[in-house]
């Protein structure tokens, strides 16, 4: 799952929607009316004030009210932001938690921890990097891609956004130079993808701008005269006001941003890395796991995975070493499309095939739709494979699944059942669509995220292929093998590059060693983690969780574990952080009368 328009959104660690619910059994206390109505007021204003705060961020979920105004990315407003959430804290510690009802105590303990990160997170200078090759001043037309254009007023309001763009540019250089200053840089060999990027933005002809698009088309009930105003105005807004900050930008970053950066890769070089690493890596787990016993983790679970691989390679008769067979798998045209067309009317139709299959796992399923469609041109050579973006909170824009279609002849049929189960359904889409329809419960968490939660419910959902009768055929389950052997070598390679100090192409050959992706696509994935720190570790810590939890629960209840249920309860209570989700699953175990105790070894389960 991709978080777009990474420097005009709040940041929400994933940006995955949120929902959560207190523990199965938590009773209400005693007298907790008043400070319960006075966290609810705090919340909501909050919230109210996290949505002026980030215009853009509201645009997304589909509030309007602030379309006509882009974030301030300032370094005033960044301490101003700063100030205030240390403000919010001192209020928050007013509010007796102990009186609390349970649910209301599990609220406040999340809130303050996301407002602790995020004060966490502006001290060790994180907010000094808002370009990257996946997304930045770039990429800022994508923001049109989100909104519903149906009024005059919505025309209107982009026509303000374009004209207040020269100064969010301006906002972003003072944001770089202070990133020079203060040491706080992404590699070269990353940031060298960026020009390209806005060359393409630049020699783009008015009309074909993403910057123009809403003003190719109207809905029929604008007048003729509003529809000639508008485009005209849209066209200037793009020539005089766009293009000429997109040029500024562009001789700023190639004359001396680009030349500034760090020559190698890893967050080891800022001044302040090892500990601004140990952080991403607790905030993106939702755990206390060192970098040291990560790597330990991701080495192990290589190991695993690769003894899994090499079954598969037996069954299908091949008969060479494990690196020779990768070998087969990304150069067999048989595995590959020629025509962008084809692959994607292949990932409509695997889409399509997931779908009826849910039931066999699932009780609950969402109602809101998603569709399958391409990435961008402008960014299908810089990024990964796929991506998704969740619906509008409003429902008026159905969840979307993002396949990137750039050079087909690299991209392989083997993986792409894997994908999507990771990215639509049962993945990313399900979880997160669901989690929209589960009830009232603070916006703050509706719209949040817990990276090891979401992406760990993304890997998980990858292996119910298996029930599903999805993998039916031996490579597309060396693909899922390939995409969990995957996101255990992130663990290596992403503690490897920031903590141990490797080179990036020790990292891209560690990943082709144990993996069959292209190179292309392993590449673009090392890259990603160059300039994500902490990230790409979420995915396997989340997924052990699930696997571990759903063990569990299958010793715990015996013949009536119903996988059915598990799902039922673990995406009922929405993303939570990884220690939340034991407690609830522990808290089920017990209401439904199992003798489980963790304390007891699993031989005892089962005994009445």
């Amino acid at each position: 799952m991709r978080s777009p328009l990474k420097c005009l959104f709040l940041p929400l660690l994933a940006a995955a929607l949120v929902l959560q619910a207190a523990p199965v059994g938590a009773q209400r206390s005693a007298g907790a009316g008043a400070p319960a109505a006075a966290l609810k007021q705090l919340f909501e204003e909050e919230w109210e004030w996290t949505l002026r705060e980030f215009p853009t961020f509201a645009s997304s979920l589909g509030d309007r009210r602030y379309n006509d105004h882009l974030t301030d990315v300032s370094l005033a407003a960044a301490a101003r932001r700063d100030e205030h959430r240390r403000q919010t804290l001192a209020r928050l510690s007013k509010i007796d938690r102990a009186r609390l009802p349970a649910a209301d105590q599990l609220n406040y303990d999340l809130f303050r921890k996301d407002l602790e990160n995020d004060v966490e997170e502006y001290r060790l200078r994180l907010h000094l990097m808002p370009v990257t090759q996946r997304g930045g001043v770039q990429s800022s037309d994508e923001l049109a891609e989100l909104l519903r254009f149906q009024t005059v007023k919505d025309y209107d309001d982009w026509l303000a956004r374009l004209h207040a763009f020269p100064t969010y540019v301006d906002q972003t250089l003072e944001v770089l130079r202070e990133g020079v200053r203060a040491k706080m840089l992404w590699p070269k060999v990353t940031l060298q993808r960026v020009p390209a990027q806005l060359d393409r933005q630049l020699s783009a002809r008015t009309e074909e701008s993403g910057f123009y698009k809403p003003f190719r088309s109207f809905p029929k009930d604008i007048p003729d005269a509003e529809r000639e105003r508008l485009a005209r105005a849209g066209r200037e807004a793009v020539e005089q006001s766009v293009m000429p900050a997109l040029k500024k930008f562009r001789d700023y970053f190639v004359g001396e941003y680009l030349p500034a950066s760090f020559e190698q890769v890893g967050a080891w070089q800022w001044p302040n890395g090892a500990e601004a690493y140990a952080f991403l890596a607790r905030r993106y787990t939702t755990t206390n796991m060192t970098p040291e016993q990560i790597h330990e983790k991701g080495l192990s679970e290589v190991a695993r995975i690769r003894a899994e691989m090499q079954k598969v390679m037996t069954q299908v008769g091949f008969k060479g070493s494990l690196k020779e067979f990768f070998k087969k798998l990304r150069t067999d045209e048989q595995f590959y499309y020629k025509k962008p067309e084809d692959l994607l009317e292949a990932y409509r139709a695997v889409a399509k095939r997931i779908d009826p299959n849910l039931v066999k796992v699932f009780k609950t399923l969402p109602r809101q739709p998603y569709g399958v469609i391409p990435i961008p041109d402008t960014l299908a050579p810089d990024t990964t494979t796929a991506y998704y973006q969740q619906g509008s909170a409003d429902g008026t824009r159905p969840g979307y699944y993002y396949v990137n279609l750039y050079k087909p002849e690299t991209r392989p049929k083997w993986e792409m059942m894997a994908l999507s189960l990771h990215e639509s359904v049962p993945g990313h889409h399900l979880q997160i669509a669901r989690a929209m329809e589960l009830g009232e419960i603070p916006k703050f968490r509706r719209y949040g995220g817990y990276t090891a939660f979401v992406e760990g419910w993304g890997l998980y959902a990858e292996s119910l292929g298996e029930e599903m009768g999805l993998y039916d055929d031996p490579y597309s389950k060396f693909g899922q093998l390939t995409y969990e052997m995957w996101r255990a070598v992130r663990l290596v390679v992403d503690t490897g590059m920031h903590y141990y100090k490797w080179d990036r192409q020790k990292a891209i050959d560690y990943f082709l060693d144990n993996a069959a992706k292209t190179e292309l696509d392993v590449t673009n994935e090392i890259d990603r983690y160059i300039t994500d720190p902490g990230q790409a570790l979420a995915y396997k810590i989340g997924e052990l969780k699930f696997k571990e939890l759903r063990a569990r629960s299958k010793v715990a209840l015996g013949d009536r574990f119903d996988v059915r249920e598990f799902h039922d309860l673990v995406l009922g209570s929405g993303a939570v952080p990884l220690d939340v989700l034991e407690r609830n699953v522990d808290a089920w175990l017990a209401e439904n009368r199992t003798i489980y105790d963790p304390k007891r070894p699993p031989a005892r389960a089962g005994k009445k």
